[in-house]
């Protein structure tokens, strides 16, 4: 049965179409010397918090599906909430649930995964080594460690990939000490486990939406064949590559960690797969998963020659695609979201839109639309993606903002069009890379940006909201006086959220009783503006009718 929605009786909405703005990663914070937000000029931004339509919204925790209010909101996981309407079980919690259950250990991939690590076969652990908890967990690579060796596997490798992002910026000796411990009780009974290679997560392997492919290659090169294009990076430990280059780099972060491959007294590498061997991707997040894993399961994969594919079983923590069916081979099901907000949009018959450049173009697609590739109604959406440049993103904090706004343009003025949703990537993307002028220049090429659409909206009789999915811009500094450092990560702060309503005549106030206003009521709200009542199973609506 098609979903629709009904009509509001004491609100028909506006002439003009509702426009969704994402300030990706802005957050808000006090003033301060780390808060690149507050030190930029945003006048629009500005005007926009002190308007009688605006507030706070929550992007972490509970309040949008995570395990516990100290885990940070995401990308992924801020556009899946405002997708759905509704607060959804996310990746980590599907996999604590799993792990606490003991299901993860009793599915069909990870016994045949067993089965051929008992068989003589060596079994490899490779994802992000943090306990951010955006794409990964330490404690989910200890849990399944600890059941590997229960089970007797005799050989295991860990392919480490390093943080700096979601964490600390020089964090990865912590989290490194940790696993060398964990790997210590297996060596104690007698196995042979052992860190094999790794690299930053900015320069191998975590690569998403296509962007750059040779990140990717140099990971599966890494990763697989144990190969790199200089010997300085073949080590006995992980601990030394990563020592090594904070020697050379005192201000570097763990993200930009070149990749290394460790090696026995002999130079050869203790970890290159081979036929029979298996892999666990332990990462939960997709968007930064799936490149890598079309590289280690698709037979038919072309985006870069490998000099050698093994016969490997492999299979990840969590599917990132069901659509595409990435991975072919899973340990916990994906959440399955169903009657997302654009679910509701087509069953009624209204026109919409979703414009972003690569870096999220997927998050206002893929991940809005509840984890699903491609359009739900292609009569009525239409997609644009801008194509992100492949360099530093501090090197053109601008990045692709102003192409957005001339392709929203272009989509406010077609017929019939009644609800777009647009994301700016700059406060995430450039706050990441912890350069603080930079980031200033991104919040303000994104508030030039934001008033230009906000003018064009108007102007055609419409309404737009702006907000941000997370935070990350507004605190880029971390530790107190002279052991202040960069920070990278995303942030626990409240983010902003204001209506701009061409025809307002005080028809409705903003709900500021709602415990907890989070990133879920969103859709409930563009439902009102629209004129219509939000679903019943959806999280209230952040205005009320008076």
């Amino acid at each position: 049965m098609a979903l629709s929605l009904n009509k509001l009786e004491q609100f028909a909405g506006r002439e003009g179409p509702v426009l969704l703005i994402v300030m990706d990663g802005v957050g808000i914070a006090p003033h301060g010397p780390g808060n690149a937000v507050s030190h930029a000029h945003t006048p629009v931004l500005d005007k926009l918090m002190a308007s009688t339509l605006s507030m706070q919204l929550k992007t972490h925790g509970t309040a949008v599906g995570l395990p516990d209010d100290s885990d940070m909101g995401n990308s992924e996981v801020g556009h899946n909430a405002l997708g759905a309407g509704r607060v959804i079980a996310q990746g980590a919690s599907l996999v604590n649930l799993a792990l606490q259950s003991g299901e993860l250990f009793k599915s069909e991939h990870w016994q045949t995964a067993m089965a051929r690590s008992q068989a003589g076969g060596t079994l490899h652990f490779l994802g992000l080594l943090s306990d951010g908890n955006v794409h990964s967990s330490i404690l989910h690579l200890f849990a399944m460690l600890e059941a590997a060796q229960e089970a007797g596997v005799q050989t295991v490798r860990v392919h480490v990939l390093l943080d700096g992002r979601d964490v600390a910026p020089q964090s990865a000796l912590t989290y490194l000490k940790q696993l060398d411990q964990q790997l210590a009780k297996a060596t104690v009974a007698g196995l042979d486990y052992q860190v094999a290679s790794g690299g930053g997560r900015q320069v191998i392997t975590m690569d998403r939406y296509d962007a750059n492919w040779d990140m990717v290659k140099a990971g599966y090169e890494t990763h697989v064949l144990g190969q790199l294009s200089s010997d300085e990076a073949k080590v006995r430990s992980a601990q030394e590559a990563v020592q090594h280059f904070y020697d050379a780099h005192p201000d570097g972060t763990d993200q930009d960690i070149p990749a290394f491959v460790v090696v026995d007294e002999n130079g050869v590498p203790v970890g290159a797969m081979q036929n029979g061997d298996s892999v666990v991707l332990t990462n939960f997040r997709g968007d930064r998963a799936m490149e890598i894993s079309r590289a280690l399961e698709q037979e038919s994969f072309d985006e870069f020659e490998r000099q050698f594919f093994p016969d490997l079983f492999f299979c990840s923590i969590i599917e990132y695609d069901g659509d595409l069916h990435i991975p072919q081979r899973f340990l916990v099901a994906p959440p399955v979201i169903e009657r997302t907000m654009v679910e509701y949009l087509c069953g009624t018959d209204l026109r919409s839109f979703a414009v972003s450049e690569t870096q999220k173009f997927g998050h206002v697609t893929y991940f809005w639309n509840g984890n699903r590739s491609g359009y739900l109604c292609e009569e009525l959406e239409q997609y644009e993606e801008i194509k992100s440049d492949v360099i530093p993103f501090d090197q053109k904090p601008e990045m692709k903002a102003e192409e957005i706004t001339a392709a929203t343009l272009r989509q406010l003025k077609k017929e019939d069009v009644r609800f777009g949703r647009i994301n700016f990537a700059n406060g995430d993307m450039v706050g990441h890379t912890g350069n603080f002028e930079a980031t200033k220049t991104a919040m303000q090429t994104v508030d030039k940006c934001v008033g230009e659409l906000i003018d064009a909206t108007t102007k055609l009789g419409g309404v737009v909201l702006v907000l941000a999915d997370h935070g990350n811009a507004e605190e880029m500094l971390m530790g107190k006086g002279d052991a202040q450092t960069a920070k990278t990560s995303h942030t626990l702060n409240p983010v902003p959220f204001a209506i701009i309503d061409s025809g307002y005549n005080e028809e409705y106030v903003l709900q500021k009783d709602i415990p907890e206003p989070s990133l879920v009521n969103v859709a409930s709200t563009v439902f009102n503006l629209l004129g219509y009542a939000s679903p019943a199973e959806y999280a209230p609506s952040l205005i009320r009718f008076k």
